[in-house]
C-alpha cells in the first residue's frame, strides 16, 4: 500500500495555515494565522490570491525591525 503523496508547498505563494505551521516549525515559537493578518494589516505584502510569499514576508520583517530598532536609538 502506498502512502499519499502530498504536493510540496511553493514557498512563493503559502496560504495562511500553511505559512503559520512552516514559520512555527523553523522559527521554534508558535506562529498563527492571526499574527499573520495582523501583520498583513500592518502592510505585509501578500499575493494578489491572498498567499504569502515567504521572502517578501521576510524582507518585510526585517524592514520593520530595522525601522524599530532606528526608533530605538532616535532621540
Amino acid at each position: 500500500m502506498s502512502t499519499p503523496s502530498r504536493s510540496p508547498l511553493n514557498p512563493t505563494a503559502l496560504a495562511l495555515a500553511d505559512a503559520a505551521r512552516a514559520l512555527s516549525q523553523v522559527g521554534g515559537e508558535p506562529i498563527t494565522e492571526a499574527m499573520l493578518r495582523t501583520d498583513m494589516d500592518a502592510g505585509a505584502p501578500t499575493n494578489p490570491d491572498g498567499t504569502l510569499n515567504l521572502v517578501h514576508y521576510a524582507a518585510w520583517l526585517a524592514k520593520q525591525l530595522g525601522r524599530s530598532a532606528g526608533d530605538a536609538h532616535a532621540g
